[in-house]
């Protein structure tokens, strides 16, 4: 039942970890913000790991929908629901990043915190993004929490025939991109930066 069996994303000590974790506050912010601006409120949380944000922002009043391929995370999720009383408006489903299970144009606000940086290769991450713009409503916000180069040091040599897929951070293909890359690789799916929102690194 568990495509992350035996990886530390699915251990019960990471998972635990991730049951403590507060929420980012500038999500919460930002999502706040976005709120009052669209008609649906549907947010889609990708990678939603054991619902440190998810749950926040079902209270907040969005409709949300938060994915993850570990099995324990989406329980922790769950149980973090029930306790919460969040029921109504929060939903969980087992999907990977780049084979999401919404409709197309369906999303107002898509959250992708800590994920994609997961992704082994670029084609898997440029397959997430474009997953993302597919489901996003024409004017959708998407907010992004990933890896930056700068926290490798400038000699590191991305994977062989991998434009920003690097192993030295924990011995697994993760990516790390500049902000231009990452500015580039959004805009080649239909993503815009919003210039009244800074880059935060």
């Amino acid at each position: 039942m568990d495509p992350l069996a035996g990886s530390p994303w699915s251990a019960p000590d990471t998972v635990a970890g991730f049951v403590r974790s507060p929420p980012n506050d500038v999500l919460l912010s930002a999502a706040a913000n976005a709120l009052g601006l669209v008609d649906n409120r549907r947010l889609l949380d990708i990678g939603c790991g054991a619902g440190r944000n998810a749950v926040p922002l079902a209270r907040m009043g969005w409709t949300v929908l938060g994915t993850d391929l570990s099995w324990p995370m989406l329980i922790a999720a769950r149980n973090r629901v029930m306790n919460d009383g969040e029921t109504g408006r929060l939903r969980l489903a087992l999907a990977p990043m780049d084979h999401l299970p919404v409709r197309t144009s369906s999303i107002d606000f898509i959250v992708a915190h800590g994920i994609w940086n997961l992704a082994p290769s670029v084609a898997t991450f440029r397959r997430a993004v474009a997953e993302a713009a597919r489901v996003a409503r024409p004017g959708a916000a998407l907010f992004v929490f990933t890896f930056s180069r700068h926290t490798l040091p400038p000699e590191a040599e991305p994977v062989a025939g991998e434009r920003f897929v690097f192993t030295q951070f924990s011995g697994q293909p993760q990516c790390f991109l500049t902000e231009d890359e990452l500015i580039d690789e959004l805009s080649a799916s239909g993503f815009l930066r919003d210039l009244g929102v800074p880059i935060r690194e």
